[in-house]
């Protein structure tokens, strides 16, 4: 990877913070969800980047997966526990993968939503080349169970890789025994994850989150049209409907179908097993020798 690519990175990850600075300070009682997520999502596009994925606003047991459908009436609710999950890319480079939580109207659960920042802050501190996966996942447990709560253990940061959200390496939150190192030059999402329930995750609902999984011949012409739009567009980025009806009103009929053909996987959302609250920060880091680059800063 080059300076230029660097560049890309550093770029679209400032451009990700600033965005999700922006939809955080939305979230508030009676705010439509749509609103918040095209308000993020047109913001990143007028900086001069796309979203990486489509803005995810998950509540309280709900840790991960959910965006608003293109027509979608769901408001915030006094007392919800919002994890804004933001992504940014230039050209395939996603420097900018990054979140946060914020409470509505409440600080019933203000420390659950420290103790996720204080696990991502204490990686962030001593993150770089050689240091074993393990030891990320050991450090985040200790500081999150230290404060009397359960890290998710089956959400993990991950590995990024241009037009690849998830390459390579995943990222634990508990200690997994995984001794691979990290390596210089690595892109790497970190994301703790904090409950005051079980500390696993299960699927739920689907969550109008979608990826082109392969390639197959289509015997209907429009529906090939359609499908090869959606590999232009997103490559094997994910996408959902709201972003396909501006150029085809029949895009949420078409998506099914291709689920259907096996050709687009659907995202289910992620939901707390016991239903215990979530909370989630995350940054996105690049590593540079002995020390990692956080590019996900404002």
């Amino acid at each position: 990877m080059n300076e230029d690519c660097w560049d890309r990175l550093r770029r679209s990850g400032q451009i990700a913070a600033q965005a999700l600075q922006l939809g955080m300070d939305m979230v508030d009682d009676g705010v439509r969800l749509l609103d918040v997520a095209e308000e993020i999502e047109s913001y990143i596009r007028s900086k001069g980047a796309q979203p990486a994925f489509p803005v995810n606003l998950s509540i309280n047991e709900v840790a991960a997966h959910y965006t608003p459908g293109h027509n979608d009436k769901l408001r915030f609710d006094p007392g919800d526990v919002v994890k804004v999950d933001v992504g940014a890319h230039i050209d395939g480079y996603v420097g900018g993968d990054t979140a946060g939580t914020v409470e509505v109207g409440s600080k019933r659960n203000h420390e659950l939503i420290a103790s996720a920042v204080k696990a991502r802050d204490m990686v962030m501190e001593v993150i770089g080349e050689g240091m074993p996966m393990n030891g990320i996942g050991r450090m985040v447990e200790g500081s999150i169970t230290g404060d009397g709560y359960r890290p998710v253990a089956n959400l993990t940061g991950h590995q990024i890789d241009r037009f690849n959200l998830h390459a390579g390496l995943t990222i634990p939150n508990v200690d997994d025994g995984n001794l691979n190192p990290v390596k210089d030059g690595m892109v790497l999402a970190i994301e703790p994850f904090a409950t005051n329930g079980e500390g696993l995750i299960k699927a739920g609902k689907p969550g109008n989150i979608y990826r082109v999984l392969r390639e197959r011949p289509l015997k209907d012409p429009e529906l090939k049209v359609f499908f090869d739009r959606l590999r232009e567009e997103f490559q094997t980025l994910p996408f959902c409907d709201r972003w396909c009806t501006s150029f085809d009103s029949k895009a949420e009929a078409k998506i099914n179908k291709l689920v259907r053909h096996g050709l687009v996987s659907s995202y289910a959302t992620l939901v707390e097993v016991k239903r215990g609250c979530v909370t989630q920060s995350e940054h996105t880091v690049l590593i540079r020798g002995r020390k990692a680059e956080i590019l996900t800063l404002p």
